[in-house]
């Protein structure tokens, strides 16, 4: 007994030192403003578990090991605050404090971490523990008991009336734990009976957590045969909309085994959500550091000689250098920056080769910050089931688009999707949201209801030219055959790509040398080139280059406002396309990423120059070519085999950089007024 009163002044004491005493006086008088009276009256606490210890170790030692326990403890801690301070009135038995102990942090110890990679499969204790994940699935939120009174039947018993008897929901409880028909009395044995209108309700939603790893075998690589296994977590009251689909938590948690005849599923009671981004502390490796300091003469070497040498175990050096680098400016775009607000880039690429291309983005993919390869036999946007934890509510499972939030998500071929299937891609593309209907029928709720939730990510995509779709709005002069793909769904894509093989026969002679040999001597260069990257190199690169902020310049700014002024003009007049807002947003994207690829932190006029190629290139191929007259391959248009081969390019960009110039002062009103001419 002296124990017990030891640890309730320890209690006593950290309450006062912490704030939590004038905290629940303040929670009081929120109770107090309501008529109604409760069975209970539901009280979070903040607890540190390093202050606890430090006050007391024998009361700290039962906060982390006996959570139970020490919730009892504070419990009777409150209820005699309560009780001497005359906070609320209508509180008369110990029983209707319901408190519940938020943990601020755990100790950083194996004990305490939970590793959902190695899930447990022993019985462990009921004691909080750490740990992160991704949520792949969740409910909507639905009502639980908190807690409810109940009255003995005998009328002569003194628990007939008052509030005597008192459940509340416990950790790892399912709700015939709290609210069932065949309690008996504690005093006469008599049945009790709830009292329905002293019942306190509160919300609940069950989530699914899977380890990070696990969508590594949605990358499209081989994998081992290691499985994964998820954990349901359930989140009550302020918890509930706290976590998205698709998007990394810290949770700290307490695991409790669910008892449902004839089943036992092992899940983990929500204590504390955090957002949480796995720690990649990124150097650019020495071969790129020689690399740039080789090549500062030039803008524009950099990025040539990153994207030249880049994927040399899928393809050749020489062929599709504008794709690898179209590849890595979405790698190095795409993220969620510190504000949650998303940056992405759209590829849809036009060929007649769609297994090098396949291949090829399948290695780009693997240097995401997330990469989901959609499978033919995979949902694309979001399932439903029912919940098998007594719910009975709808539970939403993430397909493919919501599984690469933050990352790429690669639909591969596009002819073979269905035309329904496309009108979906189109429609999330275009609003940036995924709609879920829920019939409310089949799940238990009396209306239908309708969710939605933000599609944050960038696709990756092919179309294979060589199946004409039949269209008649391909004959404008340099508009490309897009297959099967529409024209409203090529327009949704921010930058379309298409490949050509600058040497022909040539070209498909390399590729078939470049295969043969790899297959006979795998892990061998062949024909290797004046600079040679590891693909741990490129990984490095994308992630230090992804974390730059960058601002652009006057000058860039000036030259992408000037070409969409002027592009919008001439092609609203000549050809009859609207070059709408999402242009803008295209341009400074690609400029941004240039730059960040060239491990810069200010756009330039140049970084410009090559955002605006690569746009006026998609916008010919999807609506044919405008006054803006440049080659078919501008960002490449020679060979960069030698120092010869850049500085050639060096050459041709700088009189496409011109040739851009003269096009905005010819078709953009005024803009003498703000670009000095070269």
């Amino acid at each position: 007994m002296a124990d017990i009163l030891s640890l309730k002044e320890s209690v006593l004491v950290y309450l006062d030192r912490s704030g939590g005493l004038k905290k629940l006086c303040e929670n009081c008088k929120h109770f107090n403003g309501t008529q109604q009276t409760e069975a209970v009256y539901r009280f979070c606490i903040g607890v540190n578990p390093a202050d606890v210890l430090e006050l007391d170790p024998v009361l700290g030692d039962c906060v982390l090991h006996d959570p139970l326990k020490a919730t009892a403890l504070f419990q009777s801690v409150c209820f005699l605050a309560i009780k001497t301070l005359s906070l609320i009135e209508k509180i008369h038995m110990e029983s209707q404090v319901n408190v519940i102990l938020k943990f601020t942090h755990l100790p950083p110890f194996p004990e305490y971490t939970l590793d959902l990679s190695s899930f447990p499969r022993l019985c462990r204790p009921l004691r909080p523990v750490s740990m992160e994940g991704l949520v792949i699935s969740m409910t909507r939120v639905t009502k639980y008991t908190q807690g409810a009174r109940f009255l003995c039947t005998d009328d002569d018993c003194p628990c007939s009336t008052g509030f005597h008897h008192i459940r509340v929901h416990a950790p790892g409880a399912t709700e015939s734990a709290t609210v069932r028909n065949d309690f008996s009395c504690m005093m006469c044995s008599s049945q009790l009976k709830e009292d329905v209108k002293f019942r306190v309700l509160g919300d609940k939603q069950l989530v699914e957590l899977i380890h990070v790893k696990a969508l590594d075998v949605l990358r499209g690589h081989e994998q081992s045969s290691m499985r994964y296994q998820s954990v349901t977590l359930f989140l009550r009251d302020e918890l509930c909309n706290s976590m998205r689909i698709g998007r990394y938590y810290r949770v700290l948690g307490i695991p409790a085994h669910v008892h449902q005849w004839p089943n036992i599923t092992w899940s983990v009671e929500a204590n504390s959500v955090q957002p949480w981004e796995p720690v990649c502390d990124c150097k650019v490796s020495a071969r790129f550091q020689e690399l740039l300091k080789g090549t500062a003469s030039s803008p524009w070497r950099f990025s040539a000689i990153v994207a030249h040498c880049f994927g040399l175990d899928v393809a050749p050096l020489g062929l599709y250098d504008t794709l690898k680098l179209s590849l890595l400016l979405s790698l190095v775009q795409t993220r969620i920056d510190e504000k949650d607000m998303f940056h992405n880039l759209d590829l849809l690429v036009v060929t007649t080769d769609t297994l090098i291309l396949d291949r090829l983005m399948t290695y780009s993919l693997s240097l995401a910050y997330r990469g989901i390869r959609h499978q033919a036999t995979g949902e694309m946007f979001a399932c439903l089931s029912r919940d098998e934890h007594g719910a009975g509510t709808a539970n939403i499972h993430a397909g493919s688009v919501l599984l690469a939030t933050g990352g790429v998500c690669l639909l591969g071929d596009l002819s073979y999707y269905r035309k329904d299937k496309l009108d979906s891609i189109k429609s999330v593309m275009e609003t940036r949201t995924l709609s879920v209907f829920i019939p409310g029928k089949k799940y238990g709720e009396d209306a239908d209801q309708q969710l939605s939730f933000p599609v944050q990510c960038s696709f990756w995509a092919a179309t294979d030219s060589s199946r004409r779709s039949g269209r008649a709005d391909c004959g404008a002069l340099g508009a490309a055959e897009m297959g099967a793909v529409p024209a409203q769904l090529a327009d949704a894509f921010g930058l379309v790509i298409e490949c050509r093989d600058r040497v022909g026969e040539q070209a498909l002679l390399a590729q078939t040398v470049h295969t043969l040999q790899h297959a006979v001597q795998s892990g061998k260069p062949h024909d290797p080139p004046c600079w040679e990257f590891s693909t741990e190199d490129y990984h490095e690169l994308v992630a230090h280059a992804q974390g730059l902020q960058v601002e652009l310049s006057p000058a860039a700014e000036k030259i992408i406002h000037g070409y969409y002024m002027a592009s919008r003009r001439v092609r609203s007049q000549g050809q009859g396309v609207n070059m709408s807002v999402a242009s803008i947003k295209l341009l400074i994207s690609l400029a941004e990423a240039h730059c960040k690829l060239c491990l810069r932190t200010q756009v330039l006029e140049q970084d410009a120059v090559i955002a605006v190629l690569l746009c006026e290139s998609s916008v010919s191929l999807k609506h044919g070519a405008s006054a803006l007259i440049i080659p078919p391959d501008p960002v490449f248009p020679c060979d960069l085999g030698d120092v010869d081969g850049l500085c050639k390019r060096d050459a041709a960009l700088d009189e496409l950089h011109q040739l851009i110039l003269r096009f905005i002062y010819t078709n953009a009103p005024g803009a003498d007024t703000y670009i000095t001419e070269e």
